[in-house]
């Protein structure tokens, strides 16, 4: 029998590649309207999920990809709060 567990596989709304979830970070909207970087993944509300990936960050940034996923406007800090998240895991993976 096949003991490998199945990885739970998630779609980036900025390239619309499926990955592992554990290479994406999602971003949530709660009932109250308030967006947050979900490291946990569990958080109740509205996810989408992103590639931890600068050029993800930036297109979806751009093309305001969040916003109309999550229907709520989102904030430049949740923006800087993903590159900061980005760079610090490639510190940690060199």
């Amino acid at each position: 029998m096949n003991n490998q567990r199945k990885v739970p596989m998630r779609k980036c709304v900025a390239t619309g590649e499926m990955r592992p979830k554990k290479e994406l970070v999602r971003i949530v909207r709660s009932k109250e309207g308030e967006v947050s970087v979900d490291l946990t993944g569990k958080k109740s509300g509205r996810g989408a999920y992103l590639s931890k990936d600068e050029e993800a960050v930036k297109l979806a940034k751009k093309k305001n990809i969040l916003a109309s996923h999550l229907e709520v406007t989102i904030n430049d800090s949740i923006y800087e709060e993903l590159f900061e998240l980005i760079e610090k895991e490639k510190r940690l993976s060199k």
